[in-house]
């Protein structure tokens, strides 16, 4: 049996990235599942602990992470996240596809260690950086869940994000949702090729 791919998927907040790739899971038809994270921050409304995220308090993470049970984790805007090796490993070896939905520097140590990836930066848009920084900030206002000061610091990280797209293999520009479901999907097709 071949091995799944591993695709590593990042994107700012507000790039969409969560939809374009929930959408990919549901429509593409391939043998194709997401990691969960686990991560300390607080479940947004209408999530629910398993699906996007497991959602474990500081202590239980910080063990997991002196057991060794990471293939990455980060402190990102003042929580940790995370990918647990027992999200991975185990459905590649089954021929399962695994993407890896995460951030710039848990992408960058996931390719040091698996360097068998497809990595894919999600845009908000193909413009400029100053105008996909106001887009992301329209975008993350108009999710109604976080407080101002949390938007900027995302606005911030987003930038730094985007000055690391030429460490990724492919873009996908997610001014439609359509075009960038099927740009993704496309990318990762070949995978399995």
């Amino acid at each position: 049996m071949t091995k799944g791919p591993l695709i590593i998927v990042s994107g700012a907040s507000g790039s969409g990235k969560s939809t374009v790739v929930g959408r990919v899971l549901r429509e593409a038809g391939l043998p194709l599942r997401l990691s969960v994270s686990a991560t300390t921050r607080q479940p947004r409304t209408g999530e629910h602990g398993g699906k996007a995220y497991h959602f474990w308090p500081v202590e239980r993470f910080e063990k997991a992470v002196a057991a060794g049970e990471f293939l990455e984790h980060a402190q990102v805007h003042g929580n940790y996240y995370g990918t647990l090796k027992s999200e991975v490993a185990q459905y590649r070896a089954q021929g399962t596809g695994v993407i890896l939905e995460i951030d710039v520097q848990g992408a960058a140590a996931v390719r040091d260690k698996c360097p068998d990836n497809v990595s894919i930066f999600v845009r908000a848009s193909g413009g400029a950086i100053a105008d996909e920084l106001a887009e992301l900030q329209k975008r993350l206002e108009a999710r109604g869940t976080e407080k101002p000061e949390t938007i900027r610091g995302r606005v911030a990280g987003a930038q730094r994000e985007l000055e690391r797209i030429s460490e990724y293999d492919h873009v996908v520009i997610n001014e439609d949702v359509d075009t960038a479901v099927s740009g993704l999907t496309a990318i990762i097709r070949r995978q399995f090729a």
